[in-house]
């Protein structure tokens, strides 16, 4: 009876560490797939343009469009190490943008199955000849302002020629010059 229960024991026992070695596979696979994520899109951006010019329209936002060579291109790594990827920058850009990171890597396999498709379309569409670029436009896709190459002047300064962006263009203002909305009479 006793070298029963022992069995039992050591079954149990095989069976918990086998288990355990399953999860610790699944963490790891997991961790590698959010950090190959990571390299294709900062944290606090998405990727997914229809999906941001739907959020925007019904946020009253514009959609801010950064175009990088993530993998490539020197001046987009800086600018995303400088600008793109500082706490700072994204919570203040998020009150009147919405972000979206169109990579253009020569490694594809950073990017989900929707960038991949997506990307080079947007790309085509704005006419991106150099990089980074950002492009910003209204949630219809129209576009309103384009900033050509690395912003340089940090955070404080590329924010603040986003607020100029803003305030003419953002969601009080009409598709024509940026003039105010104003109320129909009654």
């Amino acid at each position: 009876m006793r070298e029963s229960g022992k069995s039992d024991t050591i079954r149990r026992m095989k069976t918990i560490i086998k288990l355990g070695v399953c999860v610790s596979l699944c963490c790891m696979v997991a961790t590698a797939f959010c950090a190959k994520l990571s390299k294709s899109v900062p944290k606090g951006w998405g990727e997914d343009f229809a999906a941001a010019c739907t959020t925007a329209e019904k946020e009253g936002k514009l959609v801010l469009l950064a175009f990088s060579g993530s993998d490539w291109c020197g001046w987009c790594v800086k600018m995303d190490k400088e600008i793109y990827s500082q706490k700072k920058f994204i919570s203040a850009a998020k009150k009147n943008f919405v972000l979206v990171m169109i990579d253009s890597p020569r490694n594809k396999d950073i990017l989900s199955k929707k960038a991949v498709k997506q990307n080079p379309e947007l790309v085509k569409k704005y006419g991106i000849h150099g990089y980074p670029s950002t492009v910003i436009v209204r949630p219809s896709g129209e576009e309103v302002k384009r900033f050509g190459g690395f912003q340089s002047g940090g955070v404080e300064a590329f924010l603040e020629a986003l607020k100029e962006v803003s305030d003419e263009f953002g969601p009080k203002k009409d598709a024509v010059g940026g003039k105010p909305k104003t109320r129909a009479a009654r």
